[in-house]
């Protein structure tokens, strides 16, 4: 995908299979041990959560909203999946309901997310035109349903399989599939009326055709 989009995550090792030690202390109230999950996980679920909400001013506070309804929910966690992705899920709730609450508010923020890979190799220019494409491109995600927004974002933005992006949305592989296509032919509507996003237009047009 185009530059504007940072990397996707890495994939999870087998050796995530196992539930971390500081989760299972976590989960009695250790404040510890839930120290180090948020120092083990905090730079991981920031990229989410920018990349799903976009550019705001607000993105710190958004974290610690995931972080604190983690604290909530440990409990309930029944390892039955992978911690990461039970993790993930609940930033991924997190971050659709307060998509939903924004529905009714005009957000004025310009400014990027914080967490992304260092581009301190780009010109002054090249990262101004970068970072106008990420506002023209969430400018036209802002516009899409937050079920359909979430699963383009976690498909062709974070590059994860449909499979997955159905168990942190809460839903099938058909029914993300159907969401995909539509926000895509959204999107791709949407894109034609603004210069600044041919190239990310052209790209989304070959993964459409791949898919």
């Amino acid at each position: 995908m185009d530059s504007v989009c940072v990397e996707a995550f890495a994939c999870v090792s087998s050796d995530e299979d196992a539930v971390p030690g500081y989760v299972v202390r976590a989960q009695t109230g250790d404040t510890v041990a839930f120290r180090e999950l948020y120092n083990a996980h905090r730079r991981r679920v920031t990229r989410l959560v920018a990349r799903l909400a976009g550019p705001r001013r607000d993105l710190d506070d958004l974290v610690q909203e995931v972080f604190l309804q983690v604290f909530r929910s440990l409990p309930g966690f029944r390892r039955e999946s992978r911690f990461s992705t039970w993790l993930h899920r609940v930033a991924v709730n997190v971050v659709l309901m307060h998509l939903r609450a924004q529905r009714c508010r005009v957000q004025a923020s310009v400014e990027l997310p914080q967490e992304h890979p260092d581009h301190g190799q780009d010109s002054p220019l090249a990262q101004a035109e970068r970072h106008e494409r990420q506002r023209a491109l969430y400018r036209l995600l802002d516009r899409l349903s937050e079920k359909k927004r979430a699963v383009f974002i976690l498909h062709d933005l974070e590059g994860l399989p449909p499979q997955e992006v159905a168990t942190l949305v809460g839903s099938n592989v058909l029914t993300v599939r159907t969401r995909l296509f539509y926000a895509r032919q959204e999107l791709l509507a949407a894109m034609g009326r603004d210069p600044s996003l041919d190239r990310l237009a052209r790209e989304l047009q070959t993964d459409a055709r791949a898919a």
